[in-house]
This record gives structure tokens, C-alpha cells and sequence, in this order.
């Protein structure tokens, strides 16, 4: 559930204008994520979310993606592990089975992950759909996930 969290409210913050923790909780409440603000106060740590100010002089969170691009990859490798249940492929389409509620939270993850070959993804509630150009790249992608899951 964290690491879902997690990859929601790094998505919630770049989307939308969000100027406190409440804004925050209220975000993820609409999304059926529930939780306190002192967790909240320690995703936001954790994901070293920082404030800066807009143009019209207010203060809001963003993630800091030029300081922080190897952190953030780390946490959506993370996630995306975290979730992955196991992967196969037909031809040059991959198939990936998550935990329940964890396929929109992984399938984000991969899309940061720039792999080679990815013409699409689709994600459901605990499956990843992912169009390969060929069934080799299909192969080499279904072999480095399984490598992902085993490290």
C-alpha cells in the first residue's frame, strides 16, 4: 500500500497545484486512498518533495526532478517491483501480473523507466499490458523484468 501511495502522490503533486499536506490528503482521499497527515509528512520527506513558488507568489509542492532524477528512479523501481507478481510474453506482447490495486502504480513506474522497444502500455487493476515493436524486444523486456524481481 505504501509504495502505491507513494507513486500516487508523486503523480497527484504533478498535476495538480497542491499547497499543503491537506490539500494532499484531500487529493488522495477523491482517489480512495486514505491516510493521516503525519504520514503524509513523512511521504513527503521521503519523497523529498520541496516547495517552490508559482507565479502568482504562493508556495506549492513539486517534486525536484532535476536534483532528484536517480532518487525518484530508485523509488519507481521500487514500486514497480514491489507490485510485479510475474511476467510473460506472446509474440510481441507482455504481460505483467501485479499485486490487486497495483497495476496503474507499476505500469506508471515502467513508463519513467524509458525501456528500449515500449510502443504502449495499458494497465487494469492487477494487469499490465505492454505492446513490444517486436516479439525479440517482447523476450529481452520480459527477461530484464524477471531479472528486476530476482535482484
Amino acid at each position: 500500500m505504501k509504495a502505491l501511495r507513494l507513486a500516487k502522490i508523486v503523480e497527484l503533486v504533478e498535476k495538480n497545484e497542491v499547497y499543503t499536506q491537506e490539500d494532499l490528503l484531500q487529493l488522495l482521499a477523491r482517489e480512495g486512498i486514505a491516510t493521516t497527515q503525519a504520514t503524509i509528512s513523512r511521504d513527503i520527506k521521503e519523497l523529498n518533495l520541496v516547495k517552490s513558488v508559482t507565479e502568482d507568489g504562493k508556495y506549492k509542492y513539486t517534486t525536484s526532478r532535476k536534483k532528484q532524477t536517480d532518487t525518484m528512479e530508485k523509488k519507481f523501481r521500487s514500486v514497480f517491483i514491489e507490485s510485479v507478481v510475474l511476467v510473460d510474453y506472446a509474440q510481441n506482447i507482455v504481460v505483467v501480473k501485479c499485486h490487486t490495486g497495483m497495476a496503474n502504480a507499476a505500469c506508471a513506474a515502467l513508463d519513467t523507466m524509458g525501456l528500449e522497444g515500449i510502443v504502449g502500455t495499458l494497465a487494469g487493476d492487477d494487469t499490465i499490458f505492454i505492446l513490444m515493436r517486436t516479439e525479440e524486444l517482447a523476450r529481452n523486456i520480459s527477461d530484464e523484468i524477471r531479472a528486476m524481481l530476482v535482484s
